[in-house]
């Protein structure tokens, strides 16, 4: 099933850059300073401790952007703590597990012009929002933007931030920052309507290494993905390693290939995967799982249009910038 809207043509190329497109307007309310131009989605499931220390250094942002909590059917008491602690957040409760869709539940409820992500570990740097709606503002084309992340206490550096910097893809004459298909989900700031026009995460990658084909999306639809190092958002991940996260990445981003990448490239990727199987467990759950959703994943195949093809094969291999280092499951 194709989540998101028909595809249309891309408008005029850019020098240097990929395709423009033309934004839908959009109504502006009637005093545009008494409301902050970018909300927040955090997404959360059962980490009530974690999203109470998120949600308070949000809260605390100088821009006073309105917060939105989409949470994934928790069952720790994490709704009865927002409402007693923060009355003011709004709450999108979801009945049971959405996974990364939970964030395009939040986009939705949102009616603000462009949307910050953070997960309930992450939070945004004070004055990172309002550079990052300077920069929409400034260029129409830019969809999303790939901020520098900073992890734990010590505020140390992510490794993606060089990749990313590093990107192949160099610089748009009409975007900001450096191109990129690649982004950490936990650390985004989208243009609200070219999240939508996408059709946001898709469904069947539920969670993990999901951003690398919203990426393809927003490109195939002609908006710009770049890295903006003066945007910074904080990451405090729990230091506790997740069992399944390694299989996870591999079958999502097999089942991206599959999604969007040409055919010869996508069972290159999956013989290459079962030969992993043959000596690695998280291989070969991988492996299993793609297979399960192989009949969907080419049900809603929709190949790259040839330039954002050639951009993907410049970024092939590079961990990270290719969304292999995607956000916290």
């Amino acid at each position: 099933m194709n989540h998101g809207t028909p595809h249309r043509a891309p408008h005029q190329a850019v020098p240097h850059g990929l395709p423009a497109t033309r934004e839908r307007p959009r109504a502006e309310p009637a005093d545009p300073s008494a409301v902050a131009p970018v909300g927040i989605v955090v997404a959360t499931r059962n980490r009530r401790a974690s999203l109470a220390v998120t949600v308070r250094n949000l809260l605390a942002l100088p821009e006073r952007p309105e917060v939105l909590v989409v949470d994934n059917a928790s069952t720790d008491g994490t709704r009865a703590m927002l409402a007693r602690d923060f009355p003011q957040v709004r709450v999108v409760s979801l009945p049971f597990n959405r996974g990364a869709l939970a964030r395009t539940h939040g986009v939705r409820a949102l009616d603000t012009p462009y949307v910050a992500f953070s997960d309930d570990d992450s939070w945004w740097a004070p004055g990172a929002l309002g550079t990052a709606a300077a920069l929409f503002d400034e260029h129409p084309r830019l969809g999303l933007v790939a901020a520098r992340v900073l992890v734990g206490p010590a505020e140390d550096a992510d490794p993606l931030n060089d990749l990313l910097a590093g990107s192949p893809l160099g610089r748009a004459a009409d975007l900001p920052g450096t191109q990129v298909l690649g982004f950490l989900a936990c650390a985004a700031v989208a243009r609200r309507t070219a999240y939508l026009d996408a059709g946001g995460y898709h469904p069947l990658l539920f969670f993990g290494a999901e951003e690398t084909l919203l990426a393809y999306d927003l490109a195939s639809r002609g908006w710009g993905v770049t890295h903006c190092p003066d945007v910074t958002a904080h990451h405090h991940p729990d230091p506790a390693p997740r069992a399944d996260r390694p299989a996870v990445v591999r079958r999502n981003a097999l089942l991206t290939a599959w999604l969007r990448r040409p055919l010869p490239h996508a069972l290159a990727r999956t013989r290459a995967l079962a030969a992993e199987a043959r000596h690695d467990p998280h291989a070969r759950r991988a492996l299993r799982e793609t297979l399960t959703r192989l009949p969907a994943a080419l049900r809603a195949r929709r190949p790259l249009p040839a330039h954002v093809e050639r951009a993907a094969r410049l970024l092939d291999g590079r961990e990270g910038v290719d969304g292999t280092a995607g956000a916290p499951s």
